[in-house]
């Protein structure tokens, strides 16, 4: 091997090292996938959690959580989940208080067509960074994409980005899976996880 080849498959390998350190350590976990996915989480208040036709479901109840075991600081989230128009629901991260799930004591990525204030309603982080105009997730299939890397927040809905906002509230904890009561605290409609994926950074 020449000292031309050999020089170049060094600087190549140099450059990939270098890519590699810079890559966010570890891989794609499943969360839930299809049917499977109840046992990382704990359950708070009374929705009906549980697996149905490929998705972990609620569509009754006051209003419940399933909160991960796990905690996590800073992470990638993928989600696929499907909302009746009604819904109320949306993933809580980084919540500091695992067992009373809120927005002052979590970061609320919404899911919430009717949301009386639609401009923390679905697509946005509640108290924390507005979507004028609020996106739809009602009545199809959606993609969440959320990443949380120190206080930089970004959240992607349908593949259109929504929340861009620096926030030092909240480090680390759980993320929790809401149902929750609609408009007017009548009974909201169903929400679906079909996947949850989580990469930590």
């Amino acid at each position: 091997m020449n000292k031309l080849v050999t020089r170049t498959l060094m600087v190549a390998a140099a450059v990939l090292l270098s890519a590699c350190a810079m890559m966010p350590w570890g891989g794609w976990h499943n969360v839930i996938d299809g049917n499977n996915g109840l046992d990382n989480f704990n359950r708070i208040g009374d929705a009906n959690w549980r697996a149905q036709d490929g998705a972990i479901v609620a569509d009754a109840g006051k209003g419940g959580y399933l909160v991960t075991k796990k905690v996590y600081r800073d992470f990638q989230i993928k989600a696929e989940f499907w909302a009746d128009h009604t819904t109320n629901s949306g993933i809580f991260i980084r919540s500091v208080a695992p067992d009373k799930i809120e927005a002052t004591t979590s970061y609320e990525v919404n899911i919430f067509d009717q949301r009386p204030d639609p401009t923390y309603g679905t697509g946005a982080i509640v108290g924390v960074a507005k979507v004028v105009p609020m996106p739809k997730a009602g009545g199809q299939w959606n993609t969440y994409e959320i990443t949380a890397q120190g206080p930089h927040l970004t959240v992607v809905l349908n593949g259109v980005k929504t929340v861009d906002v620096q926030d030092f509230q909240f480090a680390q904890g759980p993320f929790a899976l809401q149902y929750a009561l609609g408009a007017n605290n009548i009974p909201g409609g169903a929400i679906k996880w079909r996947k949850l994926q989580i990469r930590e950074l």
